[in-house]
């Protein structure tokens, strides 16, 4: 209560502001002409400090690290008091994958790197706790899990940026904590490992992704096709990467007397942030095996091992010796799955390969089994026929 009757009374006795206003009609010229006189010669001109926006980033040409780095140092010498870090930062987590840095600790570092240090720490439990400096913490928060979802993993040195600019109990300190936590539990966590960077090239990324789908059967093989060197007729030249295992080629057999069977897709699957649309060649699930409706519980029924029965005389068992096929892993309720392929240009005259080489390799049955198309719309094509 003291200070806030000592700041009123100190707003009653604070003078008032005097303003001056020029009746002549040239006034302002000749105040602003006599500003300029009394200006001394040695004082550097006032320059209006200008905020790096989102503009700024992309009117530049050349859009790669050394740029990008460059404009982060450009705004911490131009910024003189330095003001409009946040939305600085938010501009700059905007155009990272258009310089291609958004996958760089570095980059991020140097961004945190922006703010002044010191200013944001919380004096007590109240303002850790309500957030000191909201908007400054929640830039940082996002910054952090932009890194996160980019899979970039933070490290001591960024740790201690944070602790110097929001102290210990800031709200992106507890954000970094976690991730250096969790992250390091889940980075090799996935039986699938994938290369890091991605490679550029279609053709490795379709080997990474027809590994991955015939990855359930260890006897699978994957085999890569050039149209124009395995089809005489050629109808779409292009590259077809297709994974079999020997339970499929028997499988195919037993669609001799089939209706059809089918080539499906395009199904998508994400390897990290590249999408790999794959066919599978398909066919009509086969029926069930019967019910086992044996009553575990019946002790008129008991199942003995042969071997024991043997052993202590009581006899063998008196369940039904029935032979019944059991479903192999690409027997699904839904079908059986064939084979799985991925093309270049994910066309039908592709596929219409694909299926002339796997008779040329083997799959002999394939001629006389009709095979029909399923296609499936892309994400792309829902969102153009719901615009027309």
């Amino acid at each position: 209560m003291t200070s806030v009757f000592l700041r009123r009374v100190f707003q009653t006795f604070r003078p008032a502001r005097i303003y001056h206003f020029s009746t002549s009609a040239g006034g302002d010229e000749q105040n602003q002409k006599k500003q300029q006189q009394e200006k001394p010669e040695d004082e550097e001109p006032i320059v209006k400090e200008k905020s790096l926006t989102h503009v700024t980033f992309e009117s530049v040409e050349d859009k790669n690290r050394q740029s990008y780095l460059q404009l982060i140092e450009a705004f911490k010498t131009q910024s003189r008091h330095r003001k409009n870090y946040v939305e600085f930062i938010t501009a700059a987590l905007k155009n990272m994958k258009e310089y291609g840095v958004h996958q760089d600790l570095k980059i991020y570092k140097a961004l945190s790197n922006v703010m002044p240090k010191g200013k944001f720490i919380p004096e007590n439990r109240i303002q850790s706790e309500f957030m000191h400096y909201p908007k400054q913490q929640q830039v940082q928060i996002d910054l952090l899990e932009q890194m996160e979802d980019n899979g970039v993993m933070p490290d001591v040195e960024m740790e201690a940026i944070l602790v110097n600019t929001f102290g210990q109990r800031g709200f992106p300190v507890r954000k970094l904590r976690r991730m250096l936590y969790w992250m390091p539990k889940f980075k090799n966590l996935s039986p699938w490992p994938l290369p890091k960077p991605m490679p550029n090239d279609d053709l490795e990324v379709a080997k990474l992704a027809v590994k991955r789908i015939m990855s359930v059967d260890l006897e699978a093989t994957v085999e890569v096709f050039e149209t124009k060197d395995e089809v005489t007729e050629l109808l779409d030249e292009t590259w077809i990467v297709s994974g079999q295992t020997p339970k499929q080629k028997e499988l195919i057999k037993l669609y001799q007397k089939a209706k059809a069977i089918y080539i499906e897709g395009p199904f998508n699957i994400w390897l990290r942030n590249r999408c790999v649309y794959y066919f599978i060649l398909r066919g009509d699930a086969f029926p069930a095996p019967p019910p086992d409706d044996t009553n575990p519980d019946d002790v008129e029924r008991l199942e003995i091992p042969p071997a024991l029965a043997s052993s202590v005389g009581i006899g063998v068992s008196m369940r039904r010796n029935e032979v019944s096929r059991v479903r192999s892993v690409h027997e699904q309720d839904d079908g059986t799955v064939l084979a799985v392929c991925v093309t270049g240009t994910s066309s039908k005259d592709s596929l219409l390969s694909w299926i002339r080489i796997l008779q040329n390799k083997g799959y002999d049955d394939l001629a006389n089994i009709p095979i029909l198309f399923k296609f499936h719309p892309t994400k792309r094509e829902l969102v153009a026929q719901t615009s027309t």
